[in-house]
């Protein structure tokens, strides 16, 4: 494993992770020196051929080649890239590289659900899940290798945040996906030599139709690098996802939420989990930073937000702790207090070894759920998936670890 740099983090409340120098580009670091040409959009892939000795026309007119190839078509090899001269790509294969996370597992559950274990160029592992269903196909996405938040109820939480992962790592985790259900589309070469070069390709009737940033990781604090990789994701000459199939999930990092409906314009899901101070402290340690009131403030501004489009709260349901009929009402009572546009996912507990919470009975999560109801606002029970394969919600987490400086230094100094 190569050397890499740690991540400063000020504090246990509000950590606010710093890109590493060889990230801070946005580029996948590769120890080949070659440039990983996943996860940057056309306008960069340009700048990098021109940099490499093409003219600005034909830097131009390749890059939109290469994209095209890349995220429509899913090709990681220059030599299927056959618009392109042959002896053009043995020229790219030397200065270039189109990379993806590797696999270190795949296992399937016996309800459907997918999860992959992935490992980063720089050998820290995390994890990805696809969740099929009969209107759908989900693929839950990290965004960091561990977490920082420390949520007590999420097996991720327990982890060290290692570092934030890259847009090629986040976009590579789609890829990897298309790759494994044999779905990548098979669209027209034609009109690459035009100035206008607009994507058809729809996701409809395709097994992977939706994604949510749900996985290892706080996002809206790997925002930069989780931005550049959706607008590839939604860029409508590559993946072409719309951002209605789009969700992107904070634990409540209020500074950042207006910026992720301006910038990036995704369906907003907040893990809120508990209706009072004291219980999400516990819970969601960053309420000591970010209160619900302010939380909540900043749902009702967040851009975009419509009944036709409901942000989307996540409460897992935990025996004695959160689920009782007054949270119910408490929970009623903000949502209507802030007019918010709401539905509410009730998550019943998934267990991990060494949790400190249970789950709550299946009488209690329904008789929850029914009081939300009858106050107008959506509250479906989700059912659990992956638990055999700890896939569910809260279960992620590999064993990826933040090691010292010192550990680091002494690693490198046997090497050399």
């Amino acid at each position: 494993m190569t050397d890499t740099a740690l991540m400063s983090i000020p504090g246990p409340i509000d950590p606010v992770p710093v890109a590493r120098p060889d990230a801070a580009d946005g580029l996948t670091p590769r120890s080949d020196g070659r440039i990983d040409l996943l996860g940057l959009p056309r306008e960069r892939i340009a700048i990098f051929l021109a940099e490499a000795g093409l003219d600005d026309k034909a830097a131009k007119l390749r890059s939109r080649q290469v994209f095209h190839w890349i995220y429509h078509r899913g090709v990681s090899d220059f030599e299927a890239m056959t618009d392109i001269a042959k002896t053009m790509r043995p020229w790219l294969a030397e200065r270039f590289v189109i990379g993806r996370p590797e696999i270190v597992e795949a296992q399937h559950s016996t309800d459907g659900t997918r999860k992959w274990l992935l490992r980063t160029a720089d050998g820290h592992d995390f994890e990805m899940v696809f969740i099929p269903d009969a209107d759908r196909g989900t693929l839950c996405v990290s965004s960091q290798v561990g977490c920082t938040l420390n949520c007590t109820f999420c097996h991720t939480g327990t982890m060290r945040l290692v570092r934030n992962l890259t847009p090629g790592e986040i976009v590579g985790q789609v890829m990897l996906a298309r790759d494994a259900l044999g779905e990548w589309p098979r669209g027209s070469m034609a009109g690459l030599e035009d100035e206008e070069d607009a994507g058809h390709y729809s996701s409809d009737g395709r097994l992977l139709t939706n994604i949510v940033m749900m996985g290892m990781g706080e996002p809206l604090y790997n925002f930069e690098n989780v931005k550049s990789a959706l607008r590839i994701v939604m860029d409508g000459a590559g993946l072409a996802l719309s951002k209605r199939r789009i969700t992107l999930s904070t634990s409540g990092v209020v500074p950042m939420m207006a910026r992720a409906g301006e910038e990036i314009g995704v369906n907003l899901a907040v893990s809120l989990h508990a209706v009072n101070k004291e219980t999400r402290d516990e819970i969601v340690p960053l309420n000591r930073k970010y209160g619900i009131d302010e939380l909540l403030t900043a749902c009702a501004a967040y851009p975009g937000a419509s009944n036709a489009r409901r942000i989307t709260f996540e409460y897992v349901m935990l025996k004695d702790k959160n689920d009782s009929d007054a949270d119910a009402r408490e929970l009623v009572r903000l949502l209507k207090h802030y007019n918010l546009p709401a539905k509410v996912n009730l998550i019943p507990f998934n267990p991990w070894p060494g949790a400190a919470y249970e789950t709550s009975s299946p009488e209690r999560v329904r008789r929850f759920s029914e009081i939300v109801f009858e106050a107008g606002i959506s509250a479906p029970v989700r059912t659990p998936r992956g638990r055999d394969i700890d896939a569910a919600c809260g279960q992620l987490r590999t064993a990826a670890e933040k090691k010292s400086r010192a550990e680091r230094d002494r690693e490198a100094a046997a090497v050399a």
